[in-house]
């Protein structure tokens, strides 16, 4: 048995790598599984097997480890799917520590295509894409080796650099086939099968607690994470936003922290009306990351109505009820990796219903530390002046606070009075001292008035509008008779967004926008979207509201384009049909080799039932036949004919033929003498 090609077997066991990294993307994967699979790689793509010696046994423990699994599905303990996922990896790593043979290789190849399509279930992420990208590019190359080199006689070298180029080439058609397959083929949305959330490589950096602790030096202001999605209608069409997207807001502060009064309902709703919506309201379709790690809604300020939510789990999406909590706070009651629902808000700039208050929640919203420092309420006192209306009021603190203090995020550890420290001393800080400074100041004032946290932002990716963890921002909400809460931020406008360094952001919002055009081309692509592809090739281009751009009798240019692409896609294949019909019904190489076995048989050396001419150079060396070189030799001029991209050259295959012949008649010599 000839060694197998050290060059193939490195290229199956990194498609079998990739092949797995498309389950482990997910998160899913267990730890022990994890770790089984990647020694098993690690020691493949040393060089050694040692499986070889030990095949069926080895093949045996993967029973009752089948078993294993079997029961923690049973009992609740694992995903079915995660556990079909976790068993392919272990019989994939198993046959790659086993001697190498087309039927391994095959078993190999299959369980990393099991895998792809385990990968495409628990997440079909990008990361997702690019592993079946790897897969599918190693994989093919990996089949076109072991080809080729089971058509190389034993103990002749398989001619690697020539028939790379070639099975490159044929890899490349081979992908550009399978997307045109996808892209036209009528198919079903993969979304139908993939499950929309996964934990993620990373921990969540996001969300809200029941308190928000001044103090800290703010370092979620640097992290360029997507925490949400969101669909606007009608869509701003703004590169950037400048919309607040608020989450809780608290009325009580006790000079360091901030909590809410009201106490949560007990009553869970598919959809909660907070207040009555304006005629034009602003359509949102939210879609919180894994990244965000919480149960709060988030929504445009300011938010009316909210409702069909889903909650994505590890085991597909479920609807999941909301409940109010106090501050305006709406909560998802299930637990989830992620969450999608709809909202309608109030535009900005609207008359707004504050709702239904008591009398302790009204007067919560004057209510003061018993701590605070005197010297607050002067200071808000000389800059307000005699100012009676509370909006006019905010904003002149606002505008001072602007003015005469720093932002910063490097700050040290907590202090026994982080107002007081912000205002007297260090008079810099990030956006929850400024919010609370002014909140504060404008209680000393006689102004009602709470804080707000949520998000500042919002950046456009494709159709969506992407917000970030360092988007985390807080600001005020001052109350204003006959018109409601009214958003008041005294954080300065260059600091209200992400903070994180620009070559970062650059390099996430790069992955962010691949990561859109991904899900929008391949995981929500339907026979839908195949229609509109083919009705945009024809129609001309409509505007956003769906008229058309332009009425000309003629059709558009696009239509042009695609017409003519269609042509010469026809011409050309009509020229390769009638150059295949053209050539000879058998390739030179192939007359070659037809020519070779009947010199071979008329000399009483036929191959064998099945042998190849391959076999035959490999039997007579093994049987020191004194043709065997020259037949060797034969044997690789037609592989390298064929398969090498080295044609026989004019005359070479008579010359050829003509040694072979004159070989065998001095082979058979001896015998007639003899007779």
């Amino acid at each position: 048995m000839t060694r197998p090609l050290r060059l193939r077997l490195l290229l199956r066991d990194l498609s079998v790598a990739a092949a797995f990294a498309s389950m482990a993307v997910s998160g899913q994967v267990p730890l022990w599984a994890l770790g089984l699979v990647l020694l098993a790689v690690a020691v493949g793509l040393w060089g050694k097997r040692p499986f070889a010696r030990y095949p069926r046994l080895t093949s045996a423990l993967l029973v009752p480890v089948a078993g294993a699994i079997y029961l923690a599905v049973a009992a609740g303990q694992m995903d079915l799917v995660v556990a079909a996922c976790s068993f392919a990896g272990l019989v994939a790593g198993q046959r790659v520590l086993s001697q190498s043979s087309p039927a391994t290789d095959g078993q190999v190849l299959l369980a990393g295509l099991l895998m792809i399509a385990g990968g495409a279930a628990l997440s079909g992420e990008l990361l997702f894409a690019v592993c079946l990208l790897a897969f599918a590019l190693l994989a093919c190359l990996s089949l076109g080796l072991a080809v080729v080199e089971s058509s190389v006689p034993a103990g002749e070298p398989v001619p690697v650099r020539a028939v790379m180029r070639p099975l490159g080439r044929g890899t490349v058609v081979a992908m550009v086939g399978a997307m045109a397959f996808f892209v036209f083929i009528p198919r079903l949305n993969w979304n139908m099968g993939v499950r929309r959330a996964s934990p993620g490589l990373g921990t969540a950096t996001s969300g809200f607690s029941d308190t928000v602790r001044l103090g800290g030096s703010g370092t979620l202001k640097s992290n360029p994470r997507v925490v949400l999605r969101a669909r606007l209608k009608p869509d701003p069409q703004s590169e950037r936003l400048s919309s607040y997207w608020v989450g809780r807001t608290y009325d009580t502060f006790d000079g360091v922290e901030w909590t809410t009064l009201g106490a949560p309902s007990r009553r869970n709703r598919t959809r909660v009306t907070l207040r009555p919506g304006a005629e034009k309201q602003v359509y949102q379709r939210i879609e919180l990351l894994p990244a965000y790690g919480s149960r709060t809604l988030i929504a445009l300020e300011t938010p009316a109505k909210l409702g069909n939510a889903l909650a994505h789990t590890a085991t597909g999406d479920r609807r999941t009820q909301l409940r109010e909590q106090g501050g305006d706070e709406l909560r998802f009651v299930d637990d989830g990796l992620g969450y999608s629902y709809e909202v309608y808000s109030v535009p900005p700039g609207t008359d707004t219903d504050p709702g239904k208050m008591n009398e302790q929640e009204t007067d919560q919203l004057l209510a003061l530390p018993e701590t605070l420092d005197p010297r607050v309420e002067e200071l808000a006192r000389r800059v307000v002046g005699d100012e009676k209306d509370p909006l006019a009021a905010a904003q002149k603190l606002s505008a001072w606070l602007q003015r005469e203090y720093q932002y910063t995020l490097e700050l040290g550890g907590d202090v026994a009075d982080p107002l007081r420290d912000f205002l007297f001393v260090r008079k810099a800080g990030h956006c929850e001292h400024f919010a609370t400074a002014l909140t504060v100041m404008l209680r000393t004032q006689g102004f009602e008035s709470r804080l707000a946290t949520g998000f500042f932002g919002g950046e456009r990716v494709g159709d969506e509008y992407m917000v970030r963890a360092g988007d985390a921002h807080a600001w005020t909400h001052v109350l204003v008779p006959g018109r409601g809460f009214v958003t008041v931020d005294a954080t300065p406008a260059d600091f209200r967004t992400n903070q994180s360094s620009k070559v970062l952001e650059t390099l996430v919002s790069l992955y962010e926008s691949v990561e859109a055009m991904w899900r929008n081309a391949v995981v929500d692509y339907s026979f839908r979207d195949q229609m509109d592809f083919v009705r945009g090739l024809t129609r001309p281009p409509r505007d956003p509201s769906g008229k058309p751009m332009a009425r000309s009798a003629l059709p558009p240019f696009r239509a042009w384009v695609t017409a003519a692409a269609v042509g010469l896609a026809l011409y050309g294949l009509v020229r390769v049909l009638s150059r295949r019909r053209a050539r000879p019904t058998r390739q030179e190489a192939t007359r070659f080799v037809d020519a070779v076995e009947r010199q071979l048989a008329r000399a009483g050396l036929p191959p064998r039932e099945g042998e190849t001419l391959e076999d035959v150079s490999a039997r007579l060396s093994r049987e020191a036949h004194p043709l065997a070189p020259l037949l060797a030799t034969l044997t690789r001029r037609y592989l390298e004919a064929r398969f090498g991209q080295r044609p026989l050259a004019s005359g070479e295959s008579a010359r050829l033929l003509a040694e072979l012949q004159q070989a065998l008649d001095t082979s058979r010599r001896p015998t007639a003498r003899a007779s």
